[in-house]
């Protein structure tokens, strides 16, 4: 039962909840009611920022979403330039995150990551498809090893203003390992190969690490799990 309560908190959250019980502390000493707010404030700050295990599917060939949220859109876009993938459109799936999901960001897929750039923008509606262009973003490729090219890209919103990422060039990860987090909201968009179709809808919930979006192999087959 605690196992489901108290979960693991992400490193880049615990300065802001040492902020906030200090703060809490403070107005508490002051006037004591006002320690309340102070405490649901905390709690909050310990909720956001938390990073629950999650059970990735491990067959050879699945896409695995990096964030947790809902599906916004599936359409065919160019891939962002500084991942030189091409100017031809690929199927875009972009996950919004609002500020109740968790924000820790998951690799997709197995493999190596070849690309990674980050370009400075505008903080817009993350939901809006112009985001997606304007927008401060942290672009990502990585490389299986049949030579399959996935673009992965963080995309900082209205609220969100601070992209962390670990990833670099050269780092081998498997799909569903922590990469890097967004604050307080906004999405992630993955850029799938010509001729692999989605397996998400439109407004499906996404859960990082776990839900599958695509099938590299073009078949379906039963998944093994394992805690990652």
């Amino acid at each position: 039962m605690l196992k489901t309560v108290l979960v693991p908190i992400h490193p880049a959250g615990r300065p802001f909840i040492a902020i906030f019980a200090i703060l809490t502390a403070a107005m508490t000493w002051w006037i004591a009611p006002l320690g309340f707010i102070g405490l649901v404030l905390t709690a909050w700050c310990i909720y956001f920022f938390r990073d629950p295990p999650r059970i990735t599917p491990t067959r050879d060939g699945l896409v695995i979403s990096p964030a947790d949220g809902v599906v916004r859109s599936i359409e065919h876009a160019p891939p962002p330039e500084e991942l030189e993938m091409g100017t031809a459109p690929l199927t875009r799936v972009a996950v919004f995150m609002n500020v109740f999901n968790v924000h820790v960001n998951r690799v997709p897929v197995d493999g190596t990551i070849t690309g990674a750039a980050y370009r400075p923008g505008k903080f817009l509606n993350a939901s809006l498809d112009k985001a997606s262009i304007d927008n401060e973003r942290q672009s990502l490729k990585v490389t299986t090893a049949d030579g399959a090219d996935i673009g992965f890209v963080q995309i900082a919103g209205l609220i969100a203003r601070r992209i962390l990422c670990q990833a670099k060039v050269g780092d081998a990860y498997k799909a569903g390992q922590r990469f890097g987090m967004i604050r307080f909201g906004s999405r992630v968009d993955v850029y799938l190969p010509n001729g692999v179709e989605p397996l998400v809808c439109v407004g499906q919930l996404a859960v990082a690490g776990e839900t599958v979006l695509a099938d590299l192999k073009n078949q379906e087959a039963a998944r093994a799990g394992e805690l990652r």
